[in-house]
């Protein structure tokens, strides 16, 4: 930069140099000049340094013929501008393109030195203003360079426009306020090969990185994001050195071999490929679905037939490649003779080109003396290969976009003006801030059809173009762009992938898979391995009741109550419903059996009423016999109620018609055990008073009272807690059974309860009676009648209680029926015996006869 306090040999109102650079560079006049750092040479050598003497500048060694076309490549945009009358009219831009030889030394010199000049005196103006050196610099190639440039120059807002520096740190704001950059930050790089990773389902990596601050930053943020953003995990990472140390590389390629990962992803140089491929090919490690970054995905030095065996098929990304229309014919006219003096830039590349000296010295030598004729269409040399212009693309959209910036700027209307007072800038009170605030605000697209404008960061639209290594049957390698990575403003990270066009270096010819665990398909939920990474899980079957329906769930979820897991876990279906049906073989055979027991009633009841007139059948009061007929026939008939989808009706009929149709059968039977007794008592001395209170009225006031009383039971019970179907899901998981809750425990309890005290009452006045003479010996058939009812209701509540489901109702129905079939065939079958079968039996004589043959 330009010093103050000058040397007395110079005005005081002057500035002078301290020391002038000697740089290796090409410049041209303009109205406006822009400056640019580029790589012509890759290396340097520094002259010994002694305590006596200045020490010399260094020497740059070995041209670097992309490095050349990279500054020719700003020298033809320039051109190409200043043509062009609709892009800055009436303004020439000039340039200074100077070489940074590789060396961290020479291109921050050089960049102090595009800022400041080269003259050695500078006269300063009254307002110590002016229009600086150059306006805007497009460099430098490496971050690092990048990094130590824009901390100085970013003091005084002095923009530069790199097209090769990729550190994600340079993004930074507010350290570096005027780096803009026209290729991909790493940051985008990492989430570009995630996205590649993600779209072919590859979770499970291996990561190989090279030991510099481009590689350990980008291990970090891949580290990272690879998991947030596609749920990917690696294998393992590693660092690979830069000198060639075989046992370090022997380490990791056994590593490499020993690994279920069969991705790896490479974020070096060609260097450190080198190395680690001789050792691949030396251990055979074949199988493996290699990555490059953007650092190796082009480079031809990998391209061996030693090599390609292992690399073929590697996917990789490259800077967005683009077209220059014109460009080739502009270098083809290159010649050092139409440069001076001060371009020795091109007289470099000319004797590199064609192993001449422009130095009559060199003729001494036995050399060739460069003549400036020759002709550069026949060399062989890179310099005019224009089919993948990828960094040139870069270069050129830099350009463009500071003249843009500047173009914009000419344009601002005075009063109209983003400055102070709405005032304009102009190019000779121009400050570099004022340029900065046009560049940000740039938006313009190339002939290429890409869009340029730069965020907040300073950085680009990022873009890049997927290549694959396709090594075809000579031997030789093509590599071929198969699809791109770019940024949406709306969609973020999008891939475009071409897959027929990819060659997989497999025997399936068809991509790799590389997961730790495979994917849990549905119906399963992933478990974790202890101690192991995210991405590896083993897939455990989703319980009864739950179910999950999407890949990888990490949990199950439960059925609606209504609905219970499919046999695959993967939905939910509707439980199947159960209940006592009519269609079921367990549902005929009980409606069979009560219909068949109602027939049976019907036609034992048709039987008395045909032969009422005869002595059995009107024996011990008749009308009972026919109640008690008629009330066996309603227990065969209820016993349907709990039969078929339970309803509210149905629920609330059942237990009371059972309850009262049981009470009027049992009270009859109690009746007419309480009516033997009395008639044997009456038929004793002094018994006959007994008789007065078992007449007719008082049996059937007796059968009305007891029945009343479970009736009036009935009805609390309906009114206070009503039964009601109810779906009940705690007997089976996989199914709903349909049940009539029976609302208050105490009232079925009662009711049941009065039911066993009178058919107790019933069966201890029988049994009481069971030795009267056979006359008076019906109590023998009711006792038998009553021990058959009580065993079968005593067996019913355990059974009951034990059995769920349906099965309960068909318990109760059971009892119903067999306790009913006990008293029908017990009370009456004997009677019908006789009258059907043993007619002479059925008189009064006979009845008689064994009242007076027998003590």
């Amino acid at each position: 930069m330009r010093l103050n306090n000058a040397a007395s040999s110079f005005p005081p109102s002057s500035c002078k140099l301290q020391k002038k650079f000697d740089l290796n560079g090409i410049h041209r006049p303009g109205d406006v000049i822009l400056g640019g750092l580029f790589e012509v040479h890759y290396s340097s050598v520094f002259p010994e340094r002694t305590f006596t003497s200045e020490p010399d500048q260094p020497n740059c060694r070995g041209l670097d013929t992309p490095g050349f076309r990279h500054a020719m490549t700003m020298a033809f945009a320039i051109d190409e501008i200043n043509k062009n009358s609709k892009i800055l009219p009436n303004v020439t831009l000039g340039y200074s393109l100077y070489d940074n030889c590789a060396t961290l030394e020479i291109g921050f010199s050089a960049a102090l030195s595009l800022a400041s000049g080269q003259e050695e005196q500078f006269w300063l103006l009254e307002n110590c203003s002016g229009t600086p050196s150059v306006v805007g610099i497009v460099g430098d190639p490496f971050s690092t360079f990048s990094i130590a440039a824009s901390s100085v120059l970013g003091l005084f807002k002095l923009p530069i426009v790199s097209y090769f520096a990729t550190c994600s740190c340079l993004s930074d704001r507010q350290r570096f306020p005027s780096f803009f950059r026209t290729i991909p930050s790493d940051a985008f790089q990492v989430r570009a090969m995630i996205q590649i990773l993600k779209h072919f389902g590859w979770t499970w990596v291996g990561l190989l990185v090279s030991d510099d601050d481009y590689g350990l930053h980008v291990s970090r943020s891949f580290k990272s994001d690879f998991l947030q953003l596609s749920g990917g995990c690696l294998a393992y990472s590693e660092i690979l050195p830069w000198e060639d140390h075989p046992n370090e590389y022997k380490k990791i390629v056994d590593l490499m071999a020993r690994s279920t990962a069969r991705v790896v992803i490479v974020f070096a140089h060609q260097i450190h490929l080198i190395h680690l491929m001789t050792e691949v090919v030396k251990q055979n490690v074949t199988g493996l679905q290699w990555i490059a970054s953007e650092a190796w995905t082009v480079v031809g030095g990998l391209h061996t037939p030693e090599f390609m065996p292992f690399l073929g098929g590697t996917l990789g990304i490259a800077i967005r490649r683009g077209e220059i229309p014109g460009f080739r014919d502009y270098l083809l006219k290159i010649n050092p003779a139409e440069q001076n003096s001060a371009n020795n830039m091109v007289k470099q590349f000319w004797e590199d080109t064609f192993h001449c000296r422009f130095s009559a010295d060199w003729l001494e030598d036995g050399g060739t003396l460069c003549t400036g004729e020759e002709e550069l269409r026949n060399a062989e040399t890179e310099l005019l290969d224009v089919t993948e212009l990828r960094p040139e693309y870069n270069i050129y959209k830099a350009v463009y976009a500071l003249a843009h910036a500047l173009d914009d700027m000419l344009h601002c209307v005075p009063g109209r003006g983003p400055f102070i007072g709405h005032s304009c800038a102009t190019l000779q009170k121009l400050e570099p801030w004022q340029l900065m605030y046009y560049l940000e605000k740039v938006n313009f697209t190339t002939p290429f059809g890409d869009q340029v404008f730069f965020d907040e960061n300073g950085d680009a639209l990022p873009i890049y173009d997927i290549m694959n290594w396709l090594w075809l049957p000579d031997g030789s390698t093509k590599v071929q762009n198969v699809g791109e990575v770019k940024m949406s403003v709306f969609k973020g990270e999008e891939v475009t992938l071409d897959e027929n066009k990819i060659f997989w270096n497999f025997k399936s010819k068809e991509p790799t898979t590389s997961v730790c665990s495979n994917n849990c398909p549905p119906g399963t939920h992933i478990a974790r391995k202890r101690g192991k990474p995210v991405c590896c899980y083993d897939c455990i079957p989703c319980s009864e009741g739950k179910i999950s329906n999407n890949t990888d769930s990490l949990e199950c979820t439960s059925c609606p109550e209504d609905f219970w897991s499919s046999p695959q876990r993967d939905h939910c279906v509707l439980k199947r419903t159960e209940f006592l049906s009519y269609h079921e073989p367990l549902g005929i055979c009980l409606t069979t059996t009560s219909l068949l027991g109602t027939f049976i009633c019907t036609v034992v009841l048709g039987i008395f009423t045909y032969h009422r007139s005869t002595p059995m059948v009107r024996a011990n009061n008749s009308e009972l016999s026919f109640l008690l007929l008629v009330s066996l026939k309603l227990c065969f008939l209820c016993s349907l109620l709990f039969i078929g989808r339970p309803r509210l009706w149905t629920c609330q009929l059942r237990h009371a018609a059972f309850g009262i149709s049981f009470v009027l059968c049992v009270s009859c039977i109690l009746v007419k055990t309480m009516v033997v007794l009395a008639v044997f008592k009456a038929s004793k001395p002094g018994g006959g008073t007994n008789l007065k209170w078992f007449g007719a009225m008082q049996q059937r006031g007796t059968v009305l009272v007891l029945t009343s009383i479970q009736a009036a039971i009935c009805t609390a019970w309906l009114v206070s807690s009503s039964p009601t179907p109810h779906k009940n899901t705690q007997y089976y998981n996989d199914k709903v059974v349909y049940e009539c809750a029976v609302g208050s425990t105490i009232g079925f309890g009662v009711l049941l309860g009065y039911i066993g005290v009178l058919a107790f009452l019933s069966f201890l006045l029988a049994f009481l009676a069971r030795n009267l003479p056979d006359n008076f010996n019906e109590a023998k058939f009711i006792t038998f009648s009553m021990l058959i009812f009580c065993a079968v209701w005593a067996a019913f509540v355990p059974a009951y209680v034990n059995s769920p489901g349906k099965y309960a109702d068909a318990v109760e129905v059971f009892a119903i029926l067999a306790s009913s079939f006990g008293l029908l065939v017990a009370l009456f079958g004997p009677k019908c015996y006789i009258i059907l079968l043993k007619p002479e039996r059925n008189t009064k004589k006979a009845i008689m006869g064994r009242e007076t043959t027998k003590p």
